[in-house]
């Protein structure tokens, strides 16, 4: 799996988060390279976790840039399945991914405590830890070699550590965003369980069929 990064900015128009949204305890989990508690900085109390995270500071960054590339080309290699009106063109892109690495590597040199390195569908926290948990381009991304069951119980974990909300995107597999078959079944297992899940649009999309996000409520 390629180790992304991401901006404030995308997080604000993929999770359709507001300075409201951005503050108390903050979990973005599975956060690859992305600057998101970079630059909310102290404004709230936020926590990146990710496997990438047991790295050293110089094998994670060889690791970003060499991903980096590989998303490139494969804009280049698919860009019919791509939509650019957000981003405007692959440079700009492209641009943001070279500045979310640079700021991610910074603040965790100079901020180790904020990167937690975890896996899901097990996480390092308390019940409740978090008011907000974030999950990007993982559940539902990589529902090829991450299945069913796999999806099932980090939902539940990802809910466990929430006192609040659980917001997922994207809700379609990478490439040119496939429909999940049992996207259905797992939102019927968390409302069975006493929460809700509601499908929002938002004002982000990359892949074609990826503008909806999952919100969880307890």
């Amino acid at each position: 799996m390629l180790i992304s990064s991401r901006t404030l900015a995308e997080y604000r128009a993929m999770f359709d988060l507001y300075d409201t949204d951005l503050t108390g305890s903050i979990l973005d989990c599975a956060a690859g390279g992305s600057s998101f508690v970079a630059e909310l900085g102290e404004r709230a109390d936020a926590i990146a976790t990710d496997p990438s995270y047991a790295r050293s500071d110089d094998d994670l960054a060889r690791v970003l840039r060499s991903d980096r590339s590989q998303c490139v080309q494969m804009t280049v290699d698919h860009g019919n399945e791509f939509v650019w009106d957000w981003y405007g063109t692959p440079e700009r892109r492209d641009q943001l991914r070279h500045d979310a690495a640079e700021r991610f590597l910074a603040d965790r040199a100079t901020r180790p405590e904020r990167y937690r390195a975890a896996a899901l569908p097990e996480l390092p926290f308390a019940d409740g830890a978090f008011d907000l948990v974030l999950c990007s381009h993982l559940l539902f991304t990589w529902a090829g070699p991450l299945d069913r069951a796999w999806h099932a119980a980090a939902i539940v974990e990802l809910i466990r550590v929430s006192r609040a909300e659980v917001r997922l995107y994207p809700l379609v597999h990478r490439g040119a965003g496939d429909p999940v078959p049992f996207l259905g079944e797992l939102a019927d297992e968390v409302r069975a369980a006493g929460h809700q899940w509601q499908e929002r649009p938002v004002d982000f999309r990359f892949q074609r069929r990826a503008g909806v996000m999952a919100v969880i409520t307890q």
